[in-house]
């Protein structure tokens, strides 16, 4: 049976819980999202969680920190906890080594403590890559303090993953908002901001030349590109005025990949893979989200439209060849 290794899977821990409780912004008003069932999968790591990875055909989890991580506490605060929960992530994979991986969680707001943080977690902790929120307050990922971590992971031949976190206040208020307070996070969060907010920080970081500054640095958007790969006809004219060495379609097929994130979507992956290649798409759940029984995340994969051998690569391929995993990931 294919191996299918799914890069999307969040956790969330006490202490970085407590952290946003006495954060000004902390969730932003996301913590509706992640109470009940939703708050006691996020907080397992052991049986129950291997018994629904299992239940959904999931072969290894990639960990990574459920949104907006650390990006909204103060320095100090999260220098500490990055290196407490990277320490976590690293001792629960040793745990069960043939079912975990995980992303590096950095303190990125303190940008001058990143990339050694990502270095340790690479080096020392054998994690896989990192995974950021977009934006750190007010800072864009193209801002010059995050220069410095992105030339790290290019250095360190890693994927830095973008999640999306809730779009600011004053942009909320503009776009998101004139309904109920539920209707109001919905809109603003899984509804639509979401999306918009992780897509524009990658085309943010094309517009700013930091693939030209750093050709080989990979990144990951997930649900299916963040809705920005789908308008690539319209940014390649974008590309035109940007002062680019390539054109803006280049960065999308050679510094992107895409995963699914549990939007089990036949026609979404088939545009994906008419824009960005066989050899750029990554399996994810986006586990306890879209956590749906049935088996659901395995058939997806067994009942996509592609050669058998672009179905590996959607599996496990692509992974293993991005990160360098293929001889330790195997269940």
């Amino acid at each position: 049976m294919t191996k299918l290794i799914a890069i999307e899977e969040h956790f969330l821990t006490s202490d970085i819980r407590s952290a946003w409780a006495t954060s000004a912004i902390g969730q932003e008003g996301t913590d509706r999202l992640d109470q009940g069932i939703i708050d006691e999968r996020l907080a397992d790591l052991g049986a129950q969680r291997l018994a629904l990875m299992d239940e959904a055909g999931v072969d290894v989890q990639v960990l990574s920190v459920t949104t907006p991580a650390l990006h909204n506490l103060e320095p100090e605060q999260s220098i500490a906890l990055a290196r407490q929960t990277n320490d976590f992530v690293a001792a629960t994979i040793a745990q069960h080594p043939t079912r975990f991986q995980g992303f590096a969680t950095l303190p990125t707001a303190s940008p001058a403590h990143v990339s050694s943080e990502l270095e340790r977690c690479v080096n020392q902790l054998g994690l896989v890559g990192a995974m950021l929120c977009g934006r750190t307050r007010e800072k864009n990922l193209d801002h010059p303090d995050f220069l410095p971590m992105f030339e790290t992971a290019a250095r360190l031949r890693v994927p830095v993953f973008i999640h999306p976190q809730i779009p600011q206040r004053a942009v909320r208020d503009v776009y998101y908002s004139g309904y109920s307070d539920t209707v109001d996070t919905a809109f603003a969060t899984f509804g639509l901001g979401w999306h918009y907010e992780a897509g524009i920080q990658f085309v943010r970081l094309v517009v700013a030349g930091v693939f030209d500054k750093l050709p080989t640095l990979q990144l990951i958007l997930g649900h299916w590109g963040e809705v920005v790969l789908f308008y690539l006809e319209r940014m390649n004219a974008l590309g035109h005025v940007a002062n680019l060495q390539r054109p803006i379609a280049d960065y999308f097929r050679q510094n992107l990949y895409v995963t699914a994130s549990g939007m089990w979507s036949q026609a979404y992956l088939q545009r994906s893979l008419e824009i960005v290649g066989p050899e750029r798409i990554l399996f994810s759940t986006d586990y306890p989200y879209q956590y749906r029984p049935g088996r659901q995340a395995r058939s997806f994969l067994e009942q996509a439209a592609v050669p058998d051998e672009q179905k590996a690569l959607f599996a496990h391929g692509n992974w293993e060849r991005l990160t360098r995993t293929a001889t330790t990931s195997a269940t």
